[in-house]
């Protein structure tokens, strides 16, 4: 019940998270061949927060570079020179610039190393403002934390110590005893004499 309680009280108190997504994606040039686009998105995949910081992705974002720091998160894929940019963020629209201020970074960088790299880099989509919060609701939250609370409840019933006064064992009788058989005289009847 505590669990249940502490679970709906955190769900209660949080702050709704809300996330965006915007995509990038990295083009070989007629100079160039596909693999090499692909290694290209796998390296800006992995320099996007500080490329976003040193260009103008926090004025665009209209946050601090520390917030776009930590509010932000890319992935690559392994078949596609695809990039993911993923923000997240107490407002909805603030979580849509933050990832469209670092795709807009990454393409910008892309467009001025493009002559070495011969690679372009483009916007595939931009982020689309999230209609809900990812962050669980109050009521999912108090079921996680009852089912957490009933677990440990549980647990501790399994291995608190079994009381020692008053301990009550049952009498196990003892083997049984055959009787001495008896004799086939004493068995057989008698006849009676008259």
């Amino acid at each position: 019940m505590a669990g249940a309680l502490a679970g709906g009280t955190y769900g209660m108190l949080r702050t709704p998270q809300y996330s965006a997504t915007s995509y990038v994606v990295v083009v070989p040039t007629e100079k160039s061949d596909p693999a090499a686009a692909l290694g290209f998105a796998t390296a800006y995949g992995r320099v996007a927060s500080q490329v976003a910081l040193i260009g103008d992705a926090p004025v665009w974002a209209g946050v601090p570079a520390r917030t776009l720091r930590e509010s932000v998160q890319t992935a690559t894929s392994p078949d596609a020179p695809m990039i993911s940019v993923t923000a997240t963020s107490d407002r909805a629209s603030t979580a849509v610039s933050m990832a469209d201020g670092v795709a807009r970074a990454l393409v910008l960088n892309g467009s001025q190393l493009q002559g070495s790299t011969k690679v372009r880099v483009l916007q595939f989509s931009r982020a689309v403002e999230p209609t809900g919060p990812v962050t669980p609701s109050a009521g999912l939250s108090a079921l996680v934390g009852g089912c957490a609370g009933g677990l440990l409840g549980g647990l501790g019933l399994l291995v608190r110590p079994k009381p020692r006064h008053g301990e009550f064992h049952a009498n196990v009788p003892g083997p049984a005893t055959s009787a001495p058989p008896q004799s086939q005289a004493q068995s057989l009847p008698q006849s009676e004499t008259v």
